[in-house]
C-alpha cells in the first residue's frame, strides 16, 4: 500500500470493526435466546405425593429445571429472599400458588410462571402468583439497576480513553490521582441517578454510592494500568472487559440460569454482576449476599491497583533507560566532537 495516510486510516478502522463483531457476538449470544438452564425452583409440601409431583416436573423439564421440595411455605419464602430459588410452587386442588421474587429477576419470575401455569391449568383452577420481593414502583421491572450499571460503566471506561489521550505526558501517579477523582465523580452521578432523579433507591443511597465507587474505581485503575502496555488498543480491551463480557453477564436483564454456561459462569465473579447483585441485596433483600458482592468489587479494584503499580514500575524503567540512552548518545557525540577537534589541531600543526 503506497499511501501512508490511507494505511494509517485502515489500521485505525480495525478497532471499530472488531468492536462490531464482538458486540454482536456478545449481546446476541447472551440475550437473543434466553432459555432456562438448571433454573432452581421448589415445590412446597411433604409426603410421597409432593415428592412424586416434584419428580414429574423435573422429568418433564429435564435440564431446564432443578427441582427441590421444602416443607413449608415459609421455607420457600426464605429460599426466594436468599435467591437460592427463582420460584416456589404450592400445590392445591382448589388454589395453587406460585411464589416469586421479581426484584431478583423479572425475567426469572416470568420464566417460572410459564412453567407452572400449565400445571394449574391441567387441574382446571387459576394459578395465584404472589411476589414476595417486588421492586419499587419507580422501577417496576427491576431493570433500572442494569441501566444504572451502563451509565456508571460508560463514565468510567470513557474516562480511561480521555486520561490516555490527554494525560499521556503526565506522570502515572498524577493519572492515578485523576482516576481516583473521576471515580468519585462518576459514582456520585450514579447515586444522583439512582436516588433523586429516577428514585430507584428509596433507601441506603450512601451504600449504592459506595458500590458504584468501588465498581468505577476498579475500571479506571485497570484502564490506566492497561494503557501503559496497550496504548491505542486500550479502548478495545476496555470494551471487551467492561461492555461485551460485563453487561452480558451482570444479571441485570437475565439471571445466569437463563443464559448459556459461558455467560452464566462469568456472573459468579465479574465486576458488573458484583455491582448489580450487590445493589439488589442492599435495596431488596436485607443485605443477604452483600458481602460476597462487595468482595468481588474490592478484588477487581485491587487488581486495578496492582496493574497500575506494575505499569508505574515499567514507565520508570523506560524513562531511566531513555535517560541513559540519551546520556550515552550525548557522550558519544561529545567524544566525536573532541576527536574532530584533535584532528583539526593536528592538521593545523
Amino acid at each position: 500500500m503506497r499511501s501512508p495516510a490511507l494505511r494509517h486510516v485502515l489500521t485505525h478502522l480495525i478497532t471499530p470493526l472488531l468492536m462490531c463483531i464482538g458486540m454482536g457476538l456478545a449481546y446476541m449470544g447472551a440475550f437473543v435466546t434466553p432459555e432456562p438452564i438448571h433454573l432452581p425452583v421448589a415445590v412446597v409440601g411433604t409426603g410421597p405425593q409432593t415428592k412424586a409431583f416434584a419428580q414429574t416436573v423435573k422429568d418433564t423439564a429435564g435440564d431446564k429445571l432443578d427441582v427441590r421440595t421444602v416443607a413449608t411455605r415459609a421455607d420457600a419464602v426464605e429460599l426466594l429472599t436468599s435467591r437460592e430459588v427463582t420460584g416456589a410452587y404450592v400445590p392445591s386442588a382448589k388454589a395453587p400458588e406460585l411464589l416469586v421474587a421479581s426484584a431478583a429477576s423479572d425475567m426469572g419470575a416470568t420464566a417460572v410462571e410459564k412453567v407452572f401455569s400449565p400445571v394449574a391449568a391441567e387441574e382446571g383452577v387459576p394459578l395465584k402468583v404472589t411476589d414476595v420481593a417486588k421492586p419499587v414502583a419507580d422501577d417496576p421491572t427491576g431493570q433500572g439497576l442494569f441501566f444504572l450499571l451502563i451509565a456508571v460503566s460508560i463514565g468510567s471506561y470513557a474516562s480511561v480513553a480521555a486520561l490516555g489521550a490527554a494525560g499521556g505526558a503526565l506522570a502515572l501517579r498524577v493519572r492515578a490521582l485523576l482516576a481516583l477523582g473521576v471515580s468519585a465523580v462518576v459514582s456520585g452521578i450514579g447515586a444522583l441517578l439512582a436516588g433523586p432523579v429516577f428514585h430507584l433507591a428509596h433507601h441506603d443511597l450512601a451504600g449504592v454510592w459506595g458500590m458504584a465507587w468501588l465498581y468505577s474505581a476498579g475500571i479506571l485503575f485497570i484502564g490506566v494500568g492497561l494503557h501503559t502496555f496497550l496504548k491505542r488498543w486500550t479502548t478495545l480491551a476496555m470494551m471487551v472487559l467492561f461492555v461485551m463480557l460485563n453487561f452480558t453477564s451482570s444479571g441485570g436483564l437475565f439471571r445466569p440460569e437463563l443464559q448459556n454456561a459461558f455467560f452464566g459462569s462469568l456472573h459468579s465473579f465479574w465486576n458488573g454482576a458484583g455491582f448489580v447483585e450487590g445493589v439488589r441485596s442492599l435495596l431488596y433483600f436485607g443485605d443477604d449476599g452483600l458481602g460476597r458482592s462487595v468482595w468481588t468489587l474490592v478484588l477487581w479494584l485491587l487488581a486495578g491497583l496492582l496493574l497500575t503499580a506494575v505499569a508505574a514500575g515499567c514507565e520508570r524503567r523506560a524513562r531511566r533507560t531513555a535517560v541513559e540512552a540519551e546520556a550515552a548518545q550525548e557522550a558519544a557525540q561529545k567524544a566525536d566532537d573532541e576527536a574532530e577537534e584533535e584532528v583539526e589541531e593536528t592538521v593545523g600543526v
